[in-house]
């Protein structure tokens, strides 16, 4: 199998993990850039995650513009992806998602911080990022470059970001990697909630969040990897451990 083969049953394989672990359901989705191109991305057609397929896969300049649509329907919310990629040429995939227990997170005064050490991949703490602040009252969606450009903008260097009364954005070094960092957004954010009703939160400290990225290697998301691919039913395409 080729690596351009690898790449996009990787991205078929991420959605159905993402979908199987809870942080999609009918909707969200992952891109990829393109690893030839960097001006252009990878996303599927509008489709939810679990259904996605390999000729769903489509291309898209930076803008977001659709190469050789044949029809399909692209995702509303490409704008996203887009505008992310466009800000950030360090990241090589991008999730979006309503991963239910980051919901309360962005619309309340708590604040989303890593509370255990695979938690530390979310970064020291997520900032939320208001549609409102920029745009007033919208439905919510991210429907132009526009607003795509104002969440990058907010974003900045940042691993993740929540969207008011919406979902997250996590940016990632790699499909793998953005995927990784979505499923403990969503662990880290449960147990956050379950350990406030107990009292008060002991985080981790920031000298520790630091040194669990920095061992957070290939190896460790590839191991995660092998084990949510055979939850999900899909091939663990190089996943060596």
């Amino acid at each position: 199998m080729s690596k351009w083969d690898e790449l996009l049953e990787d991205l078929v394989t991420a959605n159905r993990i993402l979908a199987h672990e809870g942080v999609v359901d009918s909707f969200g989705h992952v891109s990829v850039r393109h690893p030839d191109n960097p001006q252009h991305f990878l996303l599927s057609r509008a489709r939810a995650p679990d259904c996605i397929e390999l000729p769903d896969i489509m291309e898209f300049t930076l803008d977001c513009q659709e190469i050789d649509g044949r029809g399909r329907k692209p995702y509303l919310e490409r704008f996203i992806h887009g505008a992310v990629y466009e800000a950030r040429p360090d990241v090589v995939a991008v999730v979006h998602n309503h991963s239910p227990s980051v919901i309360p997170f962005g619309i309340t005064k708590h604040t989303l911080k890593p509370v255990l050490h695979m938690g530390a991949s979310i970064g020291h703490q997520v900032r939320v990022w208001d549609s409102h602040d920029h745009f007033g009252d919208t439905n919510l969606l991210v429907e132009n470059m526009e607003m795509g450009r104002d969440l990058a903008k907010y974003m900045a260097d940042d691993r993740t970001v929540l969207m008011r009364g919406h979902g997250a954005v996590v940016a990632g070094r790699s499909l793998r990697h953005a995927v990784f960092v979505s499923i403990y957004l969503e662990v880290n954010a449960k147990l956050q909630m379950q350990a406030m009703s107990m009292g008060e939160v002991n985080f981790l400290t920031s000298g520790e969040v630091d040194k669990i990225i920095g061992r957070t290697a290939d190896y460790t998301i590839n191991r995660a990897w092998e084990n949510w691919c055979r939850r999900a039913g899909r091939p663990a395409i190089n996943s060596e451990v």
